[in-house]
C-alpha cells in the first residue's frame, strides 16, 4: 500500500501545464544555442585597389558596417587586389564563386560589355555621380543593369554605391592647353574614356590604379588620369608629375560597385539580405562624406608640401571631350542594342533632373569669394 495521494481534479491540470511549460522553455533557451552553434555567415572579398589607397579602406567600411548591422552574423573578409585575382579579373572571379564578394568600379567591366561602362564613364548628359546613382535607384537603372549582366551571364548581385568626385583631366609633364596636345601621347584611362582620348589622338593603355605610376615612372606612359587627390597622393603621383589638370567630363559621374556571388546572396535570409541592402546606402553616404574631408585636405597638402601645380582645363578642351563621346556613343548604340537603351534611358533622366539642379542650385563660387577671396 502506498501513502502517495492521488491527484485531485485540480492538481492534474496544473502539473500538465507545468510540464508543458518547462517543455516548451527548453525548447525556447535550445533554439538559439542551435543557431549560434552555427556561426557567423563568413565571405571573403578582394577590391580592385591597393591596401593603401582610399578605395580600399572605402571597402573595408563597407565590410565593417555589414559586420556591426547585422550583429556579425555576416563577416566579410576583403583582400586587396591581386590577392586572389587582378583588378579586371574581379567580375570573372565573383561570378564563378572563386570570391563572395568584391568592391571595384563597373567600368572596370569594359571589356565584358561596353555599356557597363555607362555606369561612370563619360559625361552622364550633364548628370553628377549623385544624379546617375539617382537615376540607378528611382529611374529604371537597376533593371537595367540587371538585363546588362544577365546579357554576358555574369552570375552577380550588383549595388552601385559610393558618388565619386568629377576626375581630374589628369597629370601630364606640360599643362594641356589645346586638344591637340593629346596626339601621340601615351595616356592612361579606362572605360569608354578610352574611345574618347583615342578619338583626341592619345595611344591609350587601359591600367589598374596601383600599376600607373610605376608605368609613368618607367616612361611606358606620358600622362594619365586616376581619380581624386587622396588616392593620387598615396599612390605617388606628385613624384612622377608637377601639373595636374582638373575638371574633365571623361569620368565626372562615376560610383562605387559592390558586387555578390548571386548564389552566395540568394542563399542569405531576407532579414540580412535587407540589412546589406540599408549598408549599401549608409556606406554610400559616409564613403561621400569621407572623400569630401580626405580629398580637401590632400589637395590643399599637394599644392604646399609637394608642390604640385593646378591647372583648369580650358573648356576649348572639355568641348572637343564631348564631341569624341557623343561620336564613340553613336557608334557604340549603333552596334550595341543595350548599350542605346540605357544611354536613351539616362538622357531621359537627366533632362529632367539637371535642368531642376541648373535652375534651382545657388552659385557656391560666389559665396566661396565673398568669404575667403583676396580683397585688393
Amino acid at each position: 500500500m502506498t501513502n502517495q495521494a492521488t491527484p485531485t481534479p485540480v492538481e492534474a491540470p496544473r502539473r500538465r501545464f507545468l510540464k508543458s511549460a518547462a517543455a516548451a522553455s527548453v525548447a525556447t533557451l535550445g533554439f538559439p544555442m542551435v543557431a549560434k552553434a552555427q556561426g557567423p555567415i563568413s565571405m571573403r572579398w578582394q577590391s580592385t585597389w591597393p591596401a593603401k589607397d582610399i578605395f580600399h579602406e572605402y571597402a573595408v567600411d563597407f565590410a565593417k558596417k555589414v559586420n556591426d548591422m547585422t550583429g556579425a552574423d555576416v563577416k566579410i573578409e576583403v583582400l586587396p587586389a591581386g590577392a586572389v585575382v587582378p583588378p579586371f579579373g574581379l567580375l570573372d572571379a565573383v561570378s564563378k564563386g572563386t570570391l563572395d564578394g568584391g568592391h571595384g568600379v563597373l567600368v572596370y567591366h569594359y571589356g565584358k560589355q561596353t555599356a557597363l561602362a555607362l555606369w561612370g564613364s563619360g559625361p552622364a548628359f550633364g548628370m553628377d555621380a549623385n544624379m546617375l546613382l539617382a537615376w540607378h535607384k528611382y529611374g529604371g537603372g537597376k533593371q537595367l543593369l540587371d538585363k546588362l549582366y544577365k546579357s554576358v551571364n555574369a552570375n552577380v548581385v550588383s549595388f552601385p554605391y559610393g558618388p565619386m568626385a568629377t576626375q581630374p583631366l589628369g597629370w601630364f609633364k606640360k599643362p594641356i592647353t589645346k586638344a591637340h596636345h593629346f596626339k601621340g601621347l601615351k595616356f592612361r584611362t579606362v572605360g569608354i574614356s578610352i574611345d574618347v582620348f583615342t578619338g583626341l589622338g592619345a595611344a591609350v593603355n587601359a591600367l589598374p590604379g596601383g600599376d600607373i605610376v610605376p608605368a609613368m615612372d618607367r616612361g611606358l606612359l606620358d600622362a594619365a588620369e586616376f581619380n581624386n587627390a587622396t588616392s593620387d597622393r598615396i599612390l605617388g603621383f606628385a613624384d612622377v608629375s608637377k601639373v595636374c589638370m582638373l575638371q574633365s567630363y571623361h569620368q565626372n559621374a562615376e560610383q562605387f560597385e559592390i558586387m555578390f556571388n548571386k548564389q552566395k546572396f540568394d542563399a542569405l535570409p531576407d532579414k540580412l539580405k535587407a540589412v546589406i541592402a540599408n549598408a549599401v546606402d549608409a556606406a554610400s553616404a559616409d564613403l561621400a562624406w569621407k572623400a569630401i574631408d580626405r580629398y580637401s585636405k590632400d589637395y590643399e597638402e599637394m599644392q604646399t608640401k609637394d608642390k604640385v601645380r593646378f591647372y583648369k582645363t580650358p573648356d576649348s578642351v572639355l568641348q572637343k571631350q564631348l564631341d569624341a563621346y557623343d561620336q564613340a556613343a553613336d557608334k557604340k548604340a549603333a552596334d550595341n542594342a543595350l548599350f542605346k537603351e540605357i544611354v536613351e534611358s539616362q538622357r531621359a533622366f537627366a533632362r529632367r533632373a539637371v535642368k531642376w539642379d541648373l535652375d534651382t542650385t545657388v552659385s557656391r563660387r560666389m559665396a566661396y569669394n565673398h568669404y575667403f577671396a583676396k580683397k585688393s
